[in-house]
């Protein structure tokens, strides 16, 4: 049993600044949070605090004996020119069909924040989607919370490096090759953690009518245009992107000479 409370609120703060590092992290869960989180322990320089999940973020604000924080959009857009900000995107109708599944079919019990939203386990997909569209972001779970509303502000993307799941493999690669551009220390091979959901085959099951895409576009409409503007609304809808995904990157701002 765990020594403290790894069941926290979500705050707002969804970035993890290292305070001896020019790093920060913008988590997203369903996004290879655990594994991310699992990696980026390399960087500690102590273990942590016993009795603490790598992969809760109670951890990172409390657990790590002061060399990191949680923060907020605003304080992440502050370090943007000082620090080296990266974080991972997932095609919004394949991370709500992974939350699902976890969250409401394959655990015993959901989270108070589901509870409150009125979701309920076992629930069909179809009445799952209408609570999730009509609950306003401060209602969601953070499971369910747009990525653009963890990772922009005012509609701009906080980090400067954004890689895609449907080429973690790849993006991964590109992330370390940038790091170490930066001067930042090794980050390794990326760990393979809580996954319990692989491929995205089954998304035309879940999304079987105009009416179940409607309502997902809707409500994320914004995680559509902003991290996947180039492909096509059924082709994601249906797992089929017309392209290798890109990772999203801020060229570095050069002094006029």
């Amino acid at each position: 049993m765990p020594l403290f409370d790894t069941h926290q609120p979500d705050l707002g703060e969804h970035f993890i600044l290292f305070n001896r590092l020019p790093l920060i992290y913008g988590r997203v869960p369903k996004v290879a949070n655990s594994s991310v989180k699992a990696a980026l322990t390399r960087f500690l320089e102590q273990p942590p605090a016993e009795g603490y999940r790598t992969t809760a973020d109670v951890l990172w604000r409390k657990g790590t004996h002061g060399e990191t924080r949680m923060i907020n959009a605003a304080q992440a857009m502050e370090r943007r020119s000082s620090h080296f900000c990266f974080s991972f995107v997932r095609n919004p109708f394949d991370r709500l069909v992974s939350a699902y599944n976890n969250k409401l079919i394959e655990n015993d019990h959901i989270s108070t924040a589901m509870e409150r939203m009125g979701l309920e386990r076992g629930m069909p997909f179809h009445r799952f989607l209408e609570v999730v569209a009509a609950t306003a972001d401060a209602d969601l779970d953070v499971h369910l919370l747009p990525q653009s509303s963890i990772l922009c502000l005012e509609g701009i993307p906080i980090p400067g490096f954004i890689g895609k799941m449907e080429a973690m493999g790849e993006h991964w690669q590109s992330l370390r090759q940038r790091m170490r551009q930066a001067g930042l220390p090794a980050l390794g091979k990326l760990p393979s953690k809580n996954v319990r959901r692989t491929g995205d085959s089954d998304l035309s099951q879940y999304f079987s009518n105009d009416q179940l895409i409607g309502l997902a576009w809707n409500r994320y409409r914004q995680d559509v245009e902003v991290f996947y503007g180039e492909q096509e609304l059924e082709q994601l809808a249906h797992g089929r992107l017309s392209a290798t995904p890109q990772p999203l990157e801020r060229l570095p701002v050069t002094a006029p000479v």
